[in-house]
């Protein structure tokens, strides 16, 4: 059992008989009475997104996790496929229990695969992934000295707010926690 003011975003524990992923966490301390966690965590068995408020001094379930390095291997589509570095089993995951994650994926990308009672359920990517800029406006002469931002498409389909520098065919470094753009990739 663990206390609910260790429950901290990527904290995986247990609560009703489901397994559940902080994606969000917040610590409210009004001026008279107790503390109150709020979290929203994804369930790990269903993909679901739920928020739930918790009382300081609660106690919950955590959960005994295994993880196992593989690679990314394809996507059908429903299902995206992985491969255990160790013993060579692949492991099917739904792209609903993947979540933002798989907005990041590149074939043949090393990742670390959670095991929870010999189930595959969740993937940690590494904390920055090299992308190639598929599609970006093209930057108007002097806005480049400028702060702003543009949105540019990267080679996995997701959208990046980058710098107006940025070029289609550019490779950017990406923060696969946040989504935000880290730098430009020689």
């Amino acid at each position: 059992m663990i206390d609910v003011n260790e429950l901290r975003k990527g904290v995986t524990f247990e609560y009703d008989g489901n397994l559940f992923k902080v994606v969000e966490y917040s610590h409210n301390k009004p001026g008279r009475g107790s503390a109150t966690i709020r979290i929203k965590a994804k369930n790990l068995l269903t993909g679901s997104n739920v928020e739930k408020t918790f009382n300081s001094g609660e106690r919950i379930q955590d959960v005994r996790l295994d993880f196992h390095n593989a690679q990314y291997l394809y996507s059908d589509g429903d299902f995206y496929y992985f491969m255990d570095n160790e013993n060579f089993e692949q492991y099917p995951l739904k792209s609903d229990t993947l979540g933002d994650s798989i907005n990041y994926l590149k074939e043949n990308m090393e990742v670390k695969i959670t095991f929870y009672n010999s189930q595959a359920i969740d993937i940690e990517l590494p904390t920055s992934v090299e992308l190639e800029v598929t599609w970006a406006e093209q930057a108007i002469r002097g806005d480049t000295a400028s702060a702003q931002t543009k949105k540019v498409k990267v080679e996995t389909g997701a959208e990046v707010n980058t710098p107006y520098f940025i070029e289609t065919g550019d490779f950017i470094r990406v923060d696969t926690r946040t989504g935000d753009y880290i730098t430009r990739v020689s």
